[in-house]
């Protein structure tokens, strides 16, 4: 599987597209906000010859939902996410706000619902879903064992975990799920977070200070 990160800037927020030798993909939060991001994800996109089969939100953020109107419109997708983060998409302008910018288009509604245990599949790949609530009602960890990684948007990330004062957050839900969701997978599991850089399941139960 070959795993393309794109780092859009508005925060920053790690945007990912999956694809495999079949010529499928899936992208997984297209957090561009700016006209030129979206236009490198496309270009990336059209230039490799992909056909995306699914546009997957890890959550509902703002930061990580601003390409969701862009994919609709350039490809046809509507995104795929849990249903307890569907509120967020009403919240987005009030989110933006607070932060001090405008949106920069208006939210699109989801095109389905992604469940724990669901398997996504496009190609010869399949993403397991996972969901680990905390960080938002509805946070989703895409896990793919055969090529043994992980997308854990703001879950887990690199010697930190997730916030969870935001709207929908709690503390204790999140450190449970990170324990008996994600530590359970095997240790040289690489994950791919929503910002920063990649780390490995191994490395954070051991380095990770939330868990010492």
């Amino acid at each position: 599987m070959t795993i393309k990160r794109f780092e859009f800037n508005m925060f920053p927020v790690n945007c990912y597209v999956l694809s495999d030798e079949t010529g499928e993909a899936a992208v997984i939060d297209a957090g561009c906000y700016y006209p030129n991001e979206q236009q490198r994800l496309k270009q990336y996109i059209i230039e490799n010859q992909l056909t995306v089969k699914h546009l997957l939100n890890t959550h509902l953020h703002l930061d990580h939902v601003f390409g969701n109107p862009f994919m609709l419109r350039e490809f046809n997708l509507r995104a795929e996410a849990s249903r307890e983060d569907e509120f967020l998409l009403d919240r987005l302008p009030a989110q933006c706000h607070a932060f001090g910018f405008p949106p920069n288009e208006a939210p699109v509604p989801l095109g389905g619902y992604i469940a724990d245990g669901d398997i996504i599949r496009f190609g010869n790949t399949g993403l397991k879903a996972i969901h680990v609530p905390g960080h938002s009602p509805g946070g989703i960890v895409y896990y793919d064992e055969a090529h043994q990684c992980a997308f854990s948007g703001d879950v887990l990330f690199r010697g930190s975990v997730g916030r969870a004062d935001l709207e929908g957050g709690d503390f204790g839900e999140l450190m449970d799920g990170i324990v008996t969701k994600l530590f359970t997978l095997p240790d040289d599991t690489v994950v791919y977070p929503g910002h920063g850089d990649s780390t490995t399941i191994g490395r954070e139960k051991i380095d990770n200070p939330y868990f010492r």
